[in-house]
């Protein structure tokens, strides 16, 4: 059963140890990427139970009412094609519910799965300090 939650209280950095990130050549450690979830204003999880594994995640970053940014989706490649990343997507853009932009930037592979979600394709510039990518 997957149980799907807003409220980090009680997660820990041992529930969030992967492996997310595929492809990453420096992916966030398990306590960072806790510390990501944490300054974000808005997650959503998915904790596969009775186990309590996360299996996945979503967050946004916001302006507090305009504009937000969907900046990861993750979804662990086992659970991977079963829903979860669009459940946590749907739940993500209803607490999000009358802002103007949600934004998200994905790979032009990747946009299909976030136009049956509502999203369309639009041009985007992004800068990206890869020496960085750990977040330390």
């Amino acid at each position: 059963m997957i149980e799907y939650t807003s409220d980090l209280g009680g997660i820990t950095s041992d529930q969030l140890d992967g492996p997310f990130f595929v492809g990453w050549a420096d992916p966030p450690s398990p306590q960072r990427h806790l510390e990501i979830l944490a300054g974000s204003d808005h997650v959503v999880l998915a904790i596969h139970q009775p186990a309590g594994r996360i299996i996945g995640f979503v967050n946004a970053i916001t302006d507090g009412g305009f504009m937000a940014f969907i900046p990861l989706l993750e979804v662990l490649p086992d659970h991977q094609g079963r829903g979860v990343g669009s459940d946590l997507v749907r739940r993500l853009l209803s607490e999000l519910g009358d802002y103007y932009a949600v934004d998200a930037m994905c790979d032009p592979e990747l946009q299909p799965f976030y136009r049956h979600l509502g999203l369309m394709p639009a041009t985007g510039v992004m800068l990206r300090n890869y020496r960085r990518q750990s977040g330390d």
